[in-house]
């Protein structure tokens, strides 16, 4: 089963609208909520900071009976340095967003925290590609 999303740049009224309706689809299948959890939260992660830095991504869901993936491609400033990002607390946020409660430099640390595999592919000034796996047990 698989299934597309559009996560619009600066829409923090729609943020969290994605991951939800993953979670939504995971619960109807029937997965164990804990593997949901870990899922819902990457995916908010990631969709967090399409809002925050891209114009635009794609996200796809792909659901097998061993793997679920989520591909999320963005239309954004790219990372220059993912080795830099990865890190507890870097964060290159607004003042803006900040004062709206994010940008704690968390998001791709919880990304990988939370998933089996992240993949990250990022050119700058193009956009990033995550790839984001969890393997059912």
């Amino acid at each position: 089963m698989s299934q597309d999303f559009l996560i619009e740049g600066n829409d923090f009224a729609g943020a969290g609208m994605v991951s939800t309706s993953i979670k939504s689809i995971l619960k109807k299948i029937g997965f164990d909520p804990v593997f949901i959890r870990r899922i819902a939260i990457s995916t908010y992660e990631a969709e967090m900071n399409v809002v925050m830095h891209a114009r635009r991504a794609k996200v796809g869901l792909m659901v097998s009976p061993t793997l679920v993936e989520v591909i999320l491609d963005d239309e954004g400033k790219g990372i220059p340095d993912i080795d830099k990002a990865m890190q507890n607390g870097y964060t290159t946020a607004t003042e803006e967003m900040r004062a709206l409660g994010f940008g704690s430099g968390m998001g791709l640390p919880n990304i990988d925290k939370n998933s089996d595999k992240l993949e990250i592919k990022s050119v700058v000034g193009v956009g990033t590609r995550l790839a984001i796996k969890f393997y059912v047990e």
